[in-house]
């Protein structure tokens, strides 16, 4: 299968480019950084495309003759503090870059049948306690306005014939990178020990971390995007969440372990983490409970159901090859959806 990928260079596009690799596909890549990226081991073996998915050009050939399209291009959004500027290309990234892919699809004269496109949980915007599924409605907060808007410039390529599936992506837990990025250090050199983050329930009480958190084990997000690619049932939104989402309380207490630091059941407020990381923290301190109905209809076998394995597992991994893999997770590496 030739898969065209956009954001391919990212966290998740990585490992999807890997598990594509792994089993024979031929993943092609589109970057604005083409030299560089040929260089990098991991996409050795990919086709890399030229080209900026902000701008209509020359890429778009690439598109016709691919069978599928993966479509992940979005500004990080833990990468800068947001204002204006930075929520404003947090938006466009991701909107006019997938009008330029559907527009790419219309054009090709062997259109891709399929188009497994990225979105975020944050779709649904805070709900509390609330169990939201695929058929919860959408929030109205900045992050909730950018994913519709996100999925409604996807849902035109429908017109052309194609299978669309929109992964709504929880919080990817992988070493030393996004949400992981962020509170690793904040666990080890807190004084006293790693704290719950934020939401005491209000803006100034000490955090207890009573809000939800809907995390994914960075192999099981690369396995439900495979999923989407693969099943012909995978179509609309698919919560890309483990089945288990935890409280930021128990989540600390995993994560603590992990790190040998002790636990203190009290935290920083949510207007403190304000102050360090601006208005993502909200990203932390607001949290969903998202269950990933149709990822488990469609028969999808989560690898790392529970928090506390999935946390183990990232920090035991000194280096993703598999000699350095301890021998259970390397037998595990195994036991996933194909």
């Amino acid at each position: 299968m030739r898969v065209f990928m956009t954001g391919g260079t990212g966290l998740i596009g990585r490992h999807i480019i890997g598990r594509l690799l792994e089993r024979g596909d031929q993943p092609v890549v589109l970057t604005r950084r083409a030299d560089e990226v040929r260089r990098k081991p991991e996409i050795r073996q990919a086709q890399v495309v030229q080209g900026n998915p902000m701008e209509a050009g020359s890429w778009e050939e690439a598109v016709d003759g691919c069978d599928a399209v993966i479509n992940l291009v979005g500004h990080n959004l833990f990468a800068d503090r947001w204002g204006p500027t930075i929520k404003q290309k947090i938006r466009d990234s991701r909107v006019y870059a997938t009008e330029h892919v559907v527009s790419a699809i219309g054009k090709a004269k062997n259109p891709p049948k399929t188009l497994v496109q990225a979105s975020a949980i944050g779709f649904y915007g805070p709900h509390g306690d609330e169990e939201l599924t695929e058929s919860s409605p959408s929030g109205t907060d900045f992050m909730a306005v950018v994913c519709r808007e996100w999925e409604d410039a996807v849902s035109i390529a429908t017109n052309h014939g194609v299978r669309v599936a929109a992964i709504r992506t929880g919080v990817v837990l992988a070493k030393g990178e996004a949400a992981l990025g962020v509170m690793t250090p904040i666990y080890k050199w807190l004084p006293g020990g790693a704290a719950p983050v934020g939401s005491g329930g209000s803006a100034f009480k000490p955090g207890t971390g009573s809000q939800w958190m809907s995390w994914i084990h960075i192999d099981d997000i690369a396995g439900i995007f495979l999923l989407a690619l693969d099943n012909a049932n995978a179509v609309g939104p698919i919560n890309g969440t483990s089945p288990h989402p935890v409280r930021h309380m128990e989540f600390g207490k995993a994560l603590a372990k992990v790190l040998w630091r002790p636990f203190i059941p009290i935290g920083p407020p949510d207007a403190a983490l304000e102050v360090l990381l601006g208005e993502v923290a909200q990203i932390v301190t607001k949290g969903q409970r998202v269950i990933p109905t149709k990822a488990l209809e469609l028969g999808y076998v989560f690898k790392y159901p529970e928090v506390l394995p999935a946390l183990t597992a990232i920090f035991a991994k000194v280096k993703p090859s598999v000699a350095t893999r301890p021998a259970a997770a390397h037998a595990h590496s195994h036991a996933g959806h194909h």
